[in-house]
């Protein structure tokens, strides 16, 4: 039996870039809300929970606030890693 040594070397960091992903899901979160306030407001006479599409416009509309939170949150912890390193 024999021992190998084994040198180890330092970790590269690879930088990613997350803008294209958060310019992305900021589109989408706008877009989600659009679609949410058309169906809504189409659909807004008789407002009960028997009214699919409004239901459907108010689950776009908290989905859009959904992903604009992930959104935020991608970049903020992606700036924080940025400006650490730095």
């Amino acid at each position: 039996m024999s021992n190998r040594a084994v040198s180890v070397n330092p970790i590269e960091r690879v930088e990613r870039d997350v803008m294209p992903l958060v310019k992305m899901m900021t589109f989408t979160a706008w877009a989600l809300l659009a679609v949410g306030l058309v169906l809504s407001l189409f659909s807004i006479e008789s407002f009960n929970d028997r009214n699919t599409p409004l239901m459907v416009g108010i689950g776009f509309m908290v989905g859009s606030v959904h992903v604009y939170v992930i959104r935020t949150a991608i970049h903020l912890v992606h700036s924080r890693s940025v400006s650490k390193s730095e």
